[in-house]
């Protein structure tokens, strides 16, 4: 049942991973390439997620679209972009769910925005060091300008997200085990 319900999640995630690794290699400018405008979405889905269904579902959309984005890429951008790729996103997705479930009772842009650019910057961080390192593609310069669009984009992304709050229902806040009579 539970996999019933994260499926369009997962398809979403899996679609904007698979994408954004093809876009990665086609460069618009000497700083920028066109995986920076799609990837940003992945954290949308993410927190999207963790607001109807908590941080343990956003986790398993997290990784389920590890593993199918992963093995997608690694097809369809070759396998040093899939793995550099895989080990960003799960990094990067991780933390995501973690700042988002820390900041979720707070003004309701707070955890969309803090978390995407805290997890951005980790996510991009790995991925153009683990992807383009030693093979004389300029990735300190991309990187900076994939983060600079991913800036943009978790502040641009807020307008759906906000949009989106009153048909995504938030999750019941969860009490520790303990905590429970």
């Amino acid at each position: 049942m539970t996999l019933r319900l994260l499926a369009l999640p997962i398809l979403a995630m899996v679609a904007v991973v698979a994408a954004s690794n093809v876009l990665v290699q086609f460069a618009i400018n000497d700083f920028l390439t066109w995986g920076a405008f799609t990837f940003p979405l992945a954290f949308l889905v993410t927190d999207l997620t963790n607001r109807r269904f908590g941080p343990a579902r956003a986790r398993r959309v997290v990784f389920v679209g590890f593993l199918i984005g992963a093995v997608l890429s690694i097809f369809l951008a070759g396998p040093r972009i899939g793995a550099a790729s895989a080990v960003a996103f799960l990094a990067g997705q991780l933390l995501d769910i973690v700042i988002f479930d820390r900041m979720r009772r707070m003004a309701w842009w707070r955890a969309p925005l803090v978390s995407s650019v805290s997890a951005s910057a980790v996510d991009t961080a790995l991925f153009f060091s683990l992807a383009f390192v030693g093979t004389g593609v300029p990735w300190i310069t991309l990187g900076i300008g994939d983060f600079g669009v991913k800036l943009a984009m978790a502040a641009t992304l807020l307008i759906p997200y906000g949009a989106l709050m009153r048909y995504v229902a938030p999750a019941p806040v969860q009490q520790p085990d303990n905590a429970r009579s």
